[in-house]
């Protein structure tokens, strides 16, 4: 089943590749955690700490833009006992809230490996209350209590692209 996954990505890839000549699809894993994902570009990477899960907690970031999307991956290592299932809900909120989204079309996100929590969801929603407009996909999915969430911003977003990032996503 994994290969026949690997087979379905790879033929979109090559699809998109064709359709779309300014995004240059490779595989990414972020450093010390199990998430395979592909990207349209390089990543830049970055890490900061933040409060996540009521512990001040390192947040690692990779990010890159192509044809006006920023794709974004970022994850998290919470302390044993943390509750996972609403550090997930507390993770979606705040992005809606920091984006200036009033409401959002949420589906349930269960990328391969990844632990299944009710809680883990894509979100697709404009924002841009006091801000530029901006479209965006945002999935929170965890391992364990490894937490993660993949991004896609822009002013408008290409579904093949956006799609295709998404069904990319798998934890090993």
């Amino acid at each position: 089943m994994h290969g026949l996954r690997v087979a379905v990505v790879g033929v979109w890839v090559v699809w998109l590749a064709a359709c779309t000549p300014s995004l240059n699809w490779r595989e990414v894993r972020p450093e010390e955690t199990p998430l395979v994902v592909l990207l349209p570009c390089k990543p830049d990477k970055g890490a900061k700490t933040l409060p996540i899960g009521g512990q001040p907690t390192e947040l690692r970031m990779l990010g890159c833009e192509a044809d006006g999307m920023l794709f974004t991956v970022a994850n998290a290592q919470l302390a044993e006992g943390a509750d996972v299932a609403a550090t997930l809900t507390q993770w979606k909120t705040a992005m809606l809230a920091n984006a200036g989204a009033t409401s959002s079309q949420d589906a349930p996100f269960r990328p391969a490996g990844a632990t299944p929590y009710a809680t883990a969801a894509l979100s697709r929603f404009q924002g841009g209350a006091g801000h530029a407009p901006v479209g965006a996909a945002v999935a929170v999915f965890a391992r364990g209590h490894q937490v993660f969430q993949a991004a896609v911003f822009g002013k408008t977003l290409d579904a093949a692209a956006t799609d295709a990032f998404f069904a990319s996503v798998r934890v090993d």
